[in-house]
């Protein structure tokens, strides 16, 4: 699939369309071979006055700038979506058929958009929808990445260092004692100074249970030890320990709390496979919505920048292709070739200030050009 075409209208001048797309495919056939091209229709949309075409066009370049990059987005946003879910969907669809087969066999939605409604009618009813479909997808996108930042934060928790990760699965009832005068608490100590634990955790202060540290758990930074004392005395072991290098943790077994915390990790999963479906499902959707939105702009598009350059009434050939790179500058040539009018001259100047066409292109043709990037 082609990533970016170029959507060009011609002047018939006094000659038939149909005359004009033969000698346009013929070139492009002879010249260009692997340039596509097709036809691309735009109805007879209400005009109304110059000053109207005038103030419109003002504004063509900026909202679809605006619209491109809302079907970018949502773009993306599936692609990173079906990259985590693991699913590979192939190519995108539009009203069921492949989005570069819709554009370039693009048929205007008489019932959606009135041909006899005004064109700015047309073209803001487009920027509201977009926007709307723009502000629901940063609400879901929101709630689903909320999610996602709870179940990453447990998982740090689950995953990082003994010095910071929950401790819950690695302690069992049985490892402490918890009576009216006797306490066990975790310490973290480094690696490198296991040796110095073993060797000081019964002198740290007076009320130390001698042989009383086990080792529960190690990572690649730390080890997990317990250690027996008078209760009275667990305050002064931790400042004690703390002098030394090694970390107390605070922790209390409770059996209905990990069973909490099970619960809210599992309940965590689900919501977020159940949002990323269902924000998948809807990008699908709305993808659809907004791209089908974007072609009938670059229709009105297409036609208020042909008026304005060939005047009235519309007469005009709109195509759709897709050159590749190499082939850029000869199909430019074929374009301007069919384009020859007496107001050619005009429009090959060079221009260093950047004079620009009808809706603020950057480059001047004798023709309409502009260019819609699918990615």
């Amino acid at each position: 699939m082609a990533t970016r075409y170029w959507v060009v209208s011609l002047p018939l001048q006094n000659s038939p369309a149909s005359s004009i797309w033969s000698r346009l495919q013929e070139s492009i056939s002879k010249n260009s071979f692997d340039t596509p091209l097709y036809r691309f229709n735009v109805p007879n949309l209400r005009v109304g006055t110059l000053d109207s075409l005038l103030s419109l066009s003002d504004d063509l370049v900026k909202s679809n700038n605006f619209i491109e990059a809302a079907s970018h987005k949502i773009r993306r946003q599936i692609e990173d979506l079906e990259r985590v879910s693991g699913i590979n969907s192939g190519s995108l669809t539009v009203d069921g058929v492949p989005v570069d087969s819709y554009l370039t066999r693009f048929v205007w939605d008489e019932a959606r958009y009135p041909t006899m409604s005004p064109l700015k009618e047309i073209v803001d009813g487009i920027h509201v929808q977009v926007a709307k479909i723009e502000d629901d997808l940063k609400v879901r996108v929101a709630e689903y990445n909320n999610v996602r930042s709870q179940l990453n934060a447990i998982n740090r928790k689950q995953t990082g260092s003994l010095a910071v990760r929950d401790l819950s699965n690695m302690v069992k009832p049985q490892d402490l004692i918890t009576t009216e005068h006797l306490v066990t608490l975790l310490a973290v100590v480094s690696k490198y100074s296991q040796k110095d634990w073993l060797s000081s955790y019964e002198t740290l202060t007076t009320y130390v249970v001698p042989r009383s540290s086990k080792l529960l758990h190690e990572d690649n930074e730390y080890a997990l030890y317990t250690v027996t004392l008078f209760s009275r005395d667990a305050d002064n072991f931790r400042t004690k320990a703390r002098e030394r290098g090694f970390q107390v943790r605070d922790f209390e077994y409770n059996s209905e709390t990990q069973e909490s915390r099970k619960q809210e990790l599992e309940k965590l999963m689900q919501d977020q496979d159940t949002l990323r479906s269902s924000l998948l499902q809807w990008c699908y959707a709305s993808y659809g919505e907004v791209f089908t939105s974007w072609m009938h702009f670059c229709a009105v598009r297409v036609s208020v920048e042909s008026i304005l350059r060939y005047g009235l009434p519309p007469t005009f050939l709109s195509v759709v292709l897709s050159p590749s790179v190499k082939s850029e500058k000869k199909v430019r040539s074929i374009l301007e070739g069919l384009a020859d009018s007496s107001n050619s001259t005009f429009w090959k100047v060079d221009d260093e200030a950047g004079m620009g066409g009808f809706g603020g292109d950057a480059d001047a043709y004798p023709y309409v050009s502009f260019t819609i990037n699918l990615i």
